[in-house]
């Protein structure tokens, strides 16, 4: 049953999207702003460089930009979230101006170009590896260490630790080494943070997109957020791509319910919140990505993504 009606907007509240330049980060941190909320959005392409993802074509001021066009204030601040001093420099001044955090969502990544699937450990480059794992793991532990503190002042403060994957499907392996723990940590990490958050009246949760059709992912296949579908020809499994509203209405959703403890250290994904919270896709679709994967790519079941959508 959907909980929509029982949601509060989000006017007044303070939330920081960490890794908001792009893709999902920016859809969370815009919808989060269309709700209501001031968004700090973080990152390190900005109009000024371009961080070593290398695409200049998204930047942290233009998601600032769309957050408070959506109807929120968005301020962009350039940060390396592996540098403690910029993290710490970034809470100071989230603490000056607002003197309190109320949603933290860590969603730092930017290993794709690092990524190797099908390498096995002894042939990825222990560089390449370890900087995966720095990216997708240190930085989110870097920036919960800064931030909580400010966001434990009130109860009812939401973490939203981001990853690939849910818990449940990433049982399976996922083809690197690497990659497999830095898209796990997350999932471990809202369940340690669940713990510790409890006594504060605050939630962890983890969340996971499916098959999400970012910029680079679009770029990847040749096709826009128009024409997408013509890159199933290409990839079957593209037939359940969802956009990255369909994640950033899902975190805002959360961040709306007052009743979110009851999530309390689980690990969700899109498609299983726009079920319970009622909300969809920007084609008005409902995509259940992994629970496609799971039944039918990998559990044999005969059926099509439109089923799962």
């Amino acid at each position: 049953m959907s909980t929509t009606a029982a949601q509060t907007d989000l006017t007044g509240k303070v939330a920081l999207v960490a890794g908001a330049t792009r893709g999902a980060g920016r859809a969370m941190a815009v919808e989060l702003g269309r709700a209501g909320a001031t968004v700090y959005a973080t990152g390190r392409t900005t109009r000024d460089g371009v961080s070593e993802v290398g695409r200049a074509t998204e930047t942290i001021e233009e998601t600032a930009e769309l957050v408070t066009a959506a109807g929120g204030t968005g301020i962009a601040v350039p940060t390396d979230h592996l540098e403690p001093a910029q993290v710490r420099a970034l809470v100071e001044r989230i603490d000056r101006d607002h003197g309190r955090l109320d949603i933290l969502v860590n969603d730092v990544w930017g290993g794709d170009h690092l990524l190797d699937f099908n390498s096995k450990v002894w042939d990825t480059a222990p560089e390449r590896g370890l900087r995966m794992l720095r990216l997708g793991v240190e930085t989110h532990l870097i920036t919960s260490h800064y931030a909580l503190p400010l966001l434990i002042r009130r109860p009812g403060g939401l973490v939203v630790e981001v990853t690939d994957g849910t818990a449940e499907y990433n049982r399976r392996y996922r083809e690197n080494l690497f990659y497999d723990l830095a898209k796990n940590a997350p999932i471990r990490m809202a369940f340690g943070l669940a713990q510790e958050l409890a006594e504060y009246g605050c939630t962890a949760v983890c969340v996971s997109p499916g098959f999400l059709r970012s910029e680079q992912m679009l770029d990847h296949f040749g096709v826009t957020e128009e024409n997408w579908r013509d890159a199933v020809a290409k990839e079957p499994h593209f037939a359940i791509a969802e956009s990255p509203v369909y994640i950033g209405r899902a975190v805002a959703a959360l961040a709306r319910d007052p009743e979110v403890a009851r999530w309390n250290g689980q690990s969700l994904s899109s498609g299983q919140l726009a079920r319970e919270y009622g909300f969809t896709d920007a084609d008005g679709s409902r995509p259940d990505a992994w629970r496609y994967f799971l039944e039918v790519v990998h559990g044999g079941k005969r059926a099509s993504a439109e089923d799962y959508r």
